[in-house]
């Protein structure tokens, strides 16, 4: 019973920090790395790091909204689209179909959409979102954000809801956009890596 307080204080610590990425995304919508060295930036908040520069990205893993597993690691060798969402969220209903007509355009060309959904206590919301929209890559379910917690901290990490990255082929974390993503835009960051050669 001792660990009980513990794991109490853990999770408190974990909903406020996912609440916070939260707040920052759909009421602000500023995108800004920070002063961190390595990125470049370009239009409307879009961010590049350069191969040389690329961290690791985290082992993401989890249950699937649709009762599944997934995790990041199986699609080791692709170019892997990460996308945070929640139901709840505007910002990620504005971009979803844009998302989805991107997953579909480049399913061919070694490239792999996979979404966190995030503060969406009951699934059944999340679900309802992906019929609605019709997505149809696979979402981990993650309420609390323990995978997004997961992100080093000054790399191309998550720093409000919705948040897109773009994994290369060598699991490392290369472009991320901190706001609704066009399918232009998104398209701008993630061709560029598509192209690159395996090294």
């Amino acid at each position: 019973m001792s660990g009980t307080p513990r794991r109490r204080i853990r999770l408190a610590a974990t909903l406020g920090a996912v609440a916070a990425l939260a707040l920052t995304g759909c009421s602000s919508g500023s995108s800004s790395s920070g002063g961190q060295t390595g990125f470049v930036s370009g239009k409307g908040g879009l961010e590049t790091a350069p191969a040389a520069d690329r961290g690791a990205a985290p082992e993401i893993s989890g249950k699937t909204l649709d009762g599944g597993n997934a995790s990041l690691a199986d699609f080791k060798g692709k170019v892997v689209v990460l996308n945070i969402w929640g139901s709840w969220c505007g910002p990620c209903r504005a971009e979803a179909a844009g998302l989805q007509a991107v997953s579909q355009k480049y399913k061919d060309k070694g490239v792999q959409f996979l979404g966190i959904n995030t503060r969406d206590t009951d699934p059944s919301l999340a679900v309802r979102f992906e019929q609605n929209f019709g997505v149809t890559y696979p979402s981990i379910y993650d309420p609390e954000g323990t995978q997004i917690l997961k992100f080093p901290k000054g790399s191309l990490n998550p720093q409000s809801i919705p948040t897109t990255i773009i994994v290369d082929r060598e699991g490392r974390l290369a472009a991320r956009s901190l706001h609704a993503i066009s399918s232009d835009d998104l398209e701008s960051l993630l061709q560029p890596v598509v192209d690159e050669k395996s090294q």
